[in-house]
């Protein structure tokens, strides 16, 4: 069987990658910057196995970075660059064979020039919808009332960069359906191009939960709406706040969990919980009556996983992975726009037990497990 090289920078989906290798037996060596219990850089799932981590020298490169108040695009291109040295000065060392190499967009140029130069396979994954999704972002900028407070558009070379990385993939993995047709737009040929969705394991809590809802929502019980995640334009955040406005005076309460990188909006039915540890996230879940994510582009939505875990509805759009069966488990947007949000909710409102059943057809389907992640990698 062809071995697997995996280089990746952070915690991305839980190591998820290395970790369904790991388990078909395909998975050589790890290699990663940082790497320790103690600073929660670590999965048990991957004991055993082969990893290289420069412990010291990745935190002394985060250390001289905030020394230096570097950030941003700066930080950012930097340290995908530090990375990418150290891994290839791993690969250097490696002994030539049968080898597939995999490694996440915008850190792996470096790691690919050098994995064709030696013969071995080259599989990228692509983390988002690439330069369309920043399009996006730039056009809610110029159009929205709501700005974001710090965001400023890749440098060109950022994204010459990664075209030279979808040039020198053998294969592309992407999440959903949306980032492969915004990457084909981009030029990338569809045939390197493969989706294959995030993988995601609940927790042992989630099995036995069992989800209430009251007869009828009221001012001492109104329906709580759950959004989680980065509270931006781009999550639709602009067109959640005005159904908000619309649902003015209703038995709606929303529930904004997250970092927040708009202006604040003072309102009765919102309440802004702010970044959470995973123990609180759960409660949220739990309490909650419904998930939404208005996203305008997401490469996949894990909260909708994660949701759907808890048994929570979610309400979504398109544009963010195929997770919701629209009426089944919950409601796909036919557009984003807060009038639209406004009739999803207006209608569950009046009628919970809509929610009701839909909560009792949610749970992450078998397509979502690390055994299918598994396989659609060793098909590569």
């Amino acid at each position: 069987m062809q071995s697997w090289i995996c280089c990746q920078l952070g915690a991305r989906e839980h190591y998820a990658i290395p970790r369904a290798l790991k388990l078909d037996g395909l998975l050589d060596v790890f290699i990663t910057d940082l790497w320790s219990r103690f600073t929660g850089r670590f999965h048990p799932e991957l004991a055993g196995a082969r990893i290289v981590a420069p412990n010291i020298s990745a935190l002394t490169f985060e250390l001289k970075a905030s020394f230096a108040r570097e950030n941003g695009w700066t930080l950012i291109g930097r340290r995908n660059e530090w990375f990418q040295r150290h891994a290839v000065d791993h690969l250097k060392a490696t002994a030539n064979g049968d080898h597939t190499v995999f490694a996440y967009s915008y850190a792996a140029k470096e790691i690919f020039e050098f994995a064709r130069a030696r013969g071995w396979r080259t599989v990228l994954g692509q983390i988002d919808p690439g330069p369309a999704e920043e399009r996006i972002v730039e056009g809610l900028q110029l159009n929205s009332a709501i700005q974001h407070t710090h965001w400023k558009p890749a440098p060109e070379a950022y994204w010459d960069n990664w075209r030279d990385e979808c040039s020198l993939a053998e294969q592309i993995v992407v999440n959903s359906d949306w980032s492969r047709d915004a990457l084909i737009v981009e030029g990338v040929p569809a045939e390197k191009l493969q989706v294959i969705p995030l993988a995601y394991e609940a927790s042992n809590d989630t099995k036995s939960f069992e989800r209430q809802y009251p007869r009828s929502f009221s001012a001492e019980r109104p329906l709580r709406v759950m959004f989680l995640g980065q509270i931006n334009l781009r999550k639709g955040v602009a067109h959640l706040l005005e159904a908000v406005k619309l649902l003015a005076g209703e038995h709606v309460e929303f529930w904004f969990v997250g970092p927040r990188q708009i202006e604040l909006l003072q309102h009765p039915q919102i309440r802004w919980l702010g970044v959470a540890p995973r123990t609180k996230v759960e409660s949220y879940y739990r309490d909650a009556d419904v998930f939404i994510l208005p996203t305008l582009s997401d490469g996949f939505g894990l909260t909708q996983l994660e949701a759907q875990a808890w048994k929570l509805p979610v309400i979504a759009s398109r544009y963010c992975g195929e997770v919701v069966r629209d009426g089944v488990n919950g409601v796909v947007l036919e557009e984003v726009s807060g009038a639209s949000i406004a009739e999803v909710l207006s209608e569950l409102l009046r009628e919970p037990e809509k929610l009701s059943a839909m909560a009792g057809r949610s749970g992450v389907g078998e397509c979502f497990s690390l055994v299918r992640l598994a396989s659609s990698l060793s098909k590569l």
